[in-house]
C-alpha cells in the first residue's frame, strides 16, 4: 500500500472525526447556555480552550462570545481546526485517493464539504440553530457507517480507523480535562444541581449520557471520569479507542499481541497497558488533570511514531552509494495544521 494513500486515508478519518467532535460540543454549549446563569465567557471560552487554538482566538478575536467563539470554530479557514477547515482538508484528501475509498465514501465527504460551505455564506455563526451541529454530528456518522459498509476492511479501513480512534480519544480527554478545571466557577457549586448539570453537559458532549445512566444512575463526577476513561465497551471512551487503534495496527503491521516490531506499536501498547491496569481510584489520587495531561502527550508520541514509521520520508542508498530521499511509497507530506491540536 502506497504510504501517501495510507496518510490520506488517515487524515481523511481523522478530519471527519474532529469536525463531529467540534460540533458536538457546540450543540450542548448552545443547549446548556439557555438553562444555567453563567457568564458568555465562563460558558464560551472552554471550548476554544478544548480545541486547542485559544492563543489564536485571542489574537484575533476580542471577547470569548457566543457569536465569536461559534464563529471561529465553525466557519473561520484561518483556525485549522474549525468544521469548515477540517472538511476542506478531509475533501482534499479524499479527493487524492479517489481510486482507492469507495465511491458512496467520495459522495458523503463531498456533500458534507458543500454543506457546510453553503451554511457558511448564508448565516454568521451566531446565527446557527443547534439543529445545524446535530446534522454535522449526522453527517459524520454517516460517513463513518459508509466506510464500514463499502470499504474493504484491509489496510485501508484500517489506517482510516486508527486516525478516527486517535482522534477521539484525544477529544474525550480534552474535554474532560477543560470540564474539571474550567466549567466549574466555585467549589461551593460542587455536588449542586448546576454542577450536576455541567457533569450531564459533558457526558452529552460525548453522547455518552444515556450509556452512562444505564451504568451507574446519578451523575457523580468520579464515575463520570471513570466511564469516559476506562469503561471497555463504550465507543467513545479513552480506553475502548487506544483498544481498537492497537487492534488496527497489528493488522497492519501482522504483529501478534504481545510483541512488537516498531517504536508505533510499543508506544501504542504501553499506552493500552496503563488503561488496561489503571484505577479511577488511582487517577484521581495521582490528580485526575495529570493523568489526562500525560495521556494527550503519549498520544501525540503515537501518532508521530505511526508517521515515521508510515508517513514519512525516508533516505536510501542509491546504487552509487550515496543517498536520495524517498518516502516509503511516495509518501505525500501532510501540512503541519494536520497535527493534532496540543
Amino acid at each position: 500500500m502506497l504510504s501517501r494513500v495510507a496518510e490520506s486515508v488517515y487524515w481523511l478519518s481523522r478530519y471527519i472525526e474532529r469536525a463531529e467532535n467540534v460540533a458536538r460540543f457546540i450543540e450542548v454549549n448552545m443547549r446548556l447556555v439557555l438553562d444555567l446563569p453563567i457568564s458568555q465567557a465562563q460558558q464560551w471560552e472552554p471550548l476554544v480552550i478544548t480545541s486547542g487554538d485559544d492563543e489564536d482566538f485571542k489574537k484575533r478575536y476580542d471577547d470569548a462570545t457566543q457569536d465569536n467563539v461559534i464563529h471561529f470554530l465553525t466557519f473561520d479557514l484561518e483556525n485549522p481546526n474549525s468544521i469548515l477547515s477540517c472538511l476542506t482538508l478531509a475533501r482534499d484528501n479524499a479527493r487524492s485517493v479517489r481510486e482507492i475509498i469507495s465511491t458512496e465514501m467520495w459522495e458523503q465527504v463531498n456533500w458534507f464539504y458543500m454543506t457546510v460551505r453553503g451554511a457558511a455564506t448564508k448565516k454568521p455563526g451566531g446565527e446557527l440553530p443547534p439543529d445545524f451541529f446535530a446534522k454535522v454530528k449526522m453527517a459524520s456518522h454517516l460517513f463513518c457507517g459508509i466506510t464500514d459498509n463499502t470499504l474493504a476492511h484491509s489496510e485501508t479501513f484500517h489506517f482510516a480507523r486508527l486516525g478516527r480512534m486517535f482522534e477521539r480519544a484525544d477529544k474525550t480527554a480534552r474535554i474532560l480535562d477543560v470540564k474539571y478545571f474550567m466549567l466549574l466557577p466555585h467549589v461551593e457549586y460542587v455536588g449542586t444541581p448546576y454542577d450536576t448539570a455541567l457533569w450531564s453537559a459533558l457526558l452529552k458532549s460525548a453522547s455518552a449520557f444515556v450509556m452512562y445512566r444505564q451504568a451507574f444512575g446519578t451523575v457523580n463526577s468520579d464515575h463520570v471520569a471513570q466511564f469516559l476513561i476506562l469503561d471497555r465497551q463504550f465507543p467513545r471512551s479513552m480506553r475502548f479507542c487506544i483498544d481498537r487503534a492497537d487492534d488496527s495496527l497489528r493488522v497492519i503491521t501482522g504483529s501478534a499481541p504481545g510483541v512488537f516490531n516498531n517504536i508505533a506499536e510499543r508506544r501504542v501498547g504501553r499506552l493500552r497497558s496503563e488503561l488496561d491496569y489503571a484505577q479511577i481510584s488511582e487517577i484521581l489520587r495521582g490528580g485526575l488533570h495529570e493523568f489526562l495531561d500525560d495521556f494527550q502527550v503519549s498520544l501525540n508520541g503515537v501518532g508521530s511514531a505511526v508517521s515515521d514509521n508510515f508517513f514519512a520520508m525516508r533516505l536510501i542508498p542509491n546504487q552509487l552509494g550515496s543517498t536520495k530521499s524517498q518516502s516509503q511509497s511516495q509518501s505525500q507530506t501532510q501540512s503541519q495544521s494536520q497535527s493534532s491540536p496540543r
